[in-house]
């Protein structure tokens, strides 16, 4: 198999695009959501394909964020050729704007009930094949379109030195051969030291002086006593990063590339994602071999499907790669507006989950309806609260521009209007 190294960019705008040519629309199916380890979870994932999602019941990921937000988000880009599985469909006034904003009917959703949903896939004689983000441990193995085993596999950040691209040197334990006492730690700091399945940047800790340390070791003790934890990795940390990139393709069954588009990460001070800002008239070439390289030993592999690699790049222009997300990742639908703004000429755009506003979802559609109508806005997720008596509501947003300050400005008179950042 040879790889060239021109790659086209996806031409359409859906998720049931960028797979159409791998499924069988009537065979196969998309599960929306993550597997959970909470207590809330009817199918956690304690088995064998274990996640980091957090060391105790007060800090795992959120039932909201697993099942509402994260789903929804990639729901509003799934397009009408694939089906998708949910278990908590999102309110009807969301699916019309979705209608109205995208163009798609969303006819091929089946929504589960949470409590059989797997054992309902796995017993299913319609269903050939289930697309997932991750492996479910009581998803038949037979069921996952990618081998279970081989996904969980390439998910590990333990593979990343495999992929063939520049990456921080680092170490792997095996936890029940090496004790946490005995590991041999860098003398000097910063560094990393990593969990081998961390949901969402939770598992990534940053040690920066015996504090940071203490707290990583204790965390890590936790993972341990809840069988969570196998492996970790203890990673050099990269000096003077100057921009941080998810770089993101598809590969097909036939190991043919296309490109999706590649985002400046927007991260908190702790690491935690917040979301990506684009560029959709940016050259590319310069991670072409990047690409072809980690495409090559995923289709090896036997993987099909989205890959997001995560790079820094230093003063120096040294490309590092930091994760390999063999998966949708958190700003694909980002990317999959490329062509639908360039035609407003629209060339940047930014993504963030971590937008509220006060009010029903309701108000929010009537306050923001000229901005959401010229597309100056996209509204990917939104779900409501209550804090306090007063009804807010979370949201996942696309702010768009024609040019950076442009988007800026956009930004500026929607926060004038109410639209808030969490953190």
């Amino acid at each position: 198999m040879s790889f060239q190294h021109t790659f086209q960019f996806f031409q359409g705008n859906s998720l049931s695009d960028l797979f159409a040519q791998d499924i069988q629309r009537d065979r196969d199916t998309l599960i929306l959501n993550y597997p959970a380890t909470a207590s809330w979870a009817a199918y956690p994932n304690t088995r064998k394909y274990f996640l980091q999602d957090g060391s105790s019941e007060a800090t795992k990921t959120s039932f909201d964020k697993i099942c509402q937000k994260e789903p929804w988000k990639n729901l509003a880009v799934l397009g009408d050729g694939l089906p998708g599985v949910m278990i908590v469909p999102p309110p009807p006034l969301l699916m019309q704007y979705w209608r109205d904003q995208f163009g798609f009917q969303y006819s091929q959703i089946e929504q589960l009930d949470c409590s059989t949903y797997l054992d309902d896939l796995s017993e299913s004689g319609q269903i050939d094949r289930v697309i997932t983000l991750f492996p479910f441990d009581r998803l038949l193995p037979e069921k996952h379109a990618v081998d279970p085993d081989i996904h969980y596999h390439l998910l590990s950040k333990v593979t990343l030195s495999k992929l063939g691209v520049p990456c921080p040197n680092y170490q792997t334990y095996q936890l029940k051969q090496t004790r946490l006492d005995e590991i041999q730690l860098p003398e000097q700091f910063p560094y990393l030291i990593k969990t081998s399945h961390g949901l969402s940047g939770e598992g990534t800790y940053i040690i920066r002086n015996p504090s940071d340390l203490h707290y990583c070791l204790e965390e890590l003790k936790k993972y341990l006593r809840i069988h969570l934890l196998e492996t970790i990795i203890v990673s050099e940390f990269v000096q003077h990063e100057v921009q941080n990139y998810c770089i993101q393709f598809y590969v097909n069954q036939q190991g043919e590339i296309t490109l999706i588009g590649v985002t400046q990460q927007l991260t908190t001070s702790t690491g935690d994602y917040l979301g990506g800002l684009i560029d959709y008239t940016d050259d590319l070439s310069q991670f072409s071999q990047l690409i072809a390289n980690v495409a090559q030993y995923a289709h090896q592999q036997g993987y099909f499907g989205v890959i997001g690699v995560d790079v820094l790049e230093d003063r120096d222009g040294q490309l590092y790669a930091i994760d390999a997300n063999f998966r949708i990742n958190g700003s694909t639908p980002l990317c999959l507006q490329r062509h639908e703004l360039l035609k407003l000429d629209k060339a940047i755009a930014k993504y963030s989950s971590d937008y509220r506003m006060e009010g029903t979802l309701d108000s929010i559609l009537t306050r923001l309806k000229p901005e959401l109508e010229q597309k100056d806005f996209l509204i990917l997720s939104a779900l409501e609260k209550v804090k306090y008596g007063k009804i807010y509501t979370e949201i996942y947003g696309i702010v768009t521009g024609a040019t950076i300050e442009e988007m800026q400005q956009i930004e500026q008179h929607l926060h004038n209007k109410g639209l808030q950042r969490s953190s």
